[in-house]
């Protein structure tokens, strides 16, 4: 593979495209009961809000700590303040389908020598160390939500499944040996996919699974503090677990309607829980537009910042 600057009238592309997917949430958002939106901000202030995008830079900040992990114990050394303003850089594509377009980190840690397959396998231990923060979540609330079980069961069982499959190194290393002699498309895959859970086999050793999955719980369960204190300003008394509850199901929901940030799955899902709830359906709109506006967009537009600023790094051509 050979590396190349990103190229300038790409990146401002995708930057523009962006941005008008930001502008296009909040046209549409304020379309819906732009006058519920403004009371809401009104209501919690500019205090709440500064609380809210505060959960959501511990939310960052811990996963990044988890990522660094990951990458350390794959033996991917790279400068910390490099890996953050990469790590960041994946945020700007949060709003593509399971958050894929994060993989582009690959691309910018390609110029410190690491493997796309091991940027991948820790990508993928992302995704499934969140899924686990977000169904421990989840059960908080889950006995007075019976409805939901499914979903959260699907979870647990793609949890289990991927760890069984990270289960036993010979196998894989098998798969390996095999297909390095096959010149085959699928063998090519097939050496790709072992490569990839070899990797992550690293990122699942014990203790890091269960710092990783600590520090999840803890980033996950910000955003969602930062969820029931938006209510709270709002003027809706709810318990806590109601709130962890929501904020998870619908993050859930969202990841598996497999949308571009979960847009529109997880909003409606939130919006719905919150009315059943009792909530008036204004109150209920303009906390679901906060909190999406404190945690997921304020992600995109970290992400578009750090982006621009990585424009120089050297990226694979694959």
């Amino acid at each position: 593979m050979g590396g190349q600057k990103v190229n300038e009238r790409q990146l401002h592309f995708l930057i523009l495209s962006i941005l008008i997917a930001v502008v296009g949430y909040l046209l549409f958002a304020l379309w819906s009961g732009w006058q519920d939106v403004v009371k809401g901000f009104v209501s919690i202030g500019l205090w709440g809000v500064f609380v809210a995008l505060c959960l959501s830079l511990v939310n960052y900040s811990l996963r990044f700590v988890r990522w660094q992990k990951y990458l350390l114990n794959m033996q991917c050394i790279v400068p910390w303040k490099a890996s953050l303003r990469i790590y960041l850089s994946g945020f700007a594509l949060t709003t593509t389908p399971g958050k894929a377009g994060e993989i582009f980190r690959g691309f910018l840690l390609s110029r410190y020598g690491i493997q796309f397959s091991k940027t991948f396998a820790a990508f993928i231990s992302e995704r499934v160390s969140d899924l686990t923060a977000i169904i421990f979540l989840a059960f908080l609330g889950l006995s007075y939500y019976p409805q939901f079980q499914n979903l959260v069961y699907v979870g647990v069982g793609l949890c289990v499944f991927i760890l069984i499959c990270l289960a036993n190194r010979e196998v894989l290393q098998g798969i390996k040996s095999w297909t390095e002699s096959r010149k085959s498309k699928l063998a090519r895959v097939m050496r790709s996919t072992a490569n990839m859970l070899l990797s992550m086999r690293e990122c699942h050793r014990p203790k890091v699974l269960l710092f990783a999955t600590f520090l999840s719980v803890i980033a996950w369960g910000a955003e969602a503090l930062a969820f029931h204190w938006i209510l709270t300003w709002l003027g809706v008394d709810v318990p806590l677990y109601f709130s962890f509850f929501v904020y998870s199901i619908s993050m859930l929901v969202g990841a598996f309607s497999f949308l571009p940030g979960g847009l529109g799955s997880a909003e409606g899902v939130m919006i719905s829980l919150l009315v059943f709830k009792g909530m008036p359906m204004h109150d209920a709109v303009a906390a679901t537009i906060v909190i999406r506006l404190a945690t997921l967009w304020f992600a995109v537009f970290i992400g578009l910042f750090a982006l621009y600023s990585s424009r120089n790094e050297q990226v694979a051509t694959i």
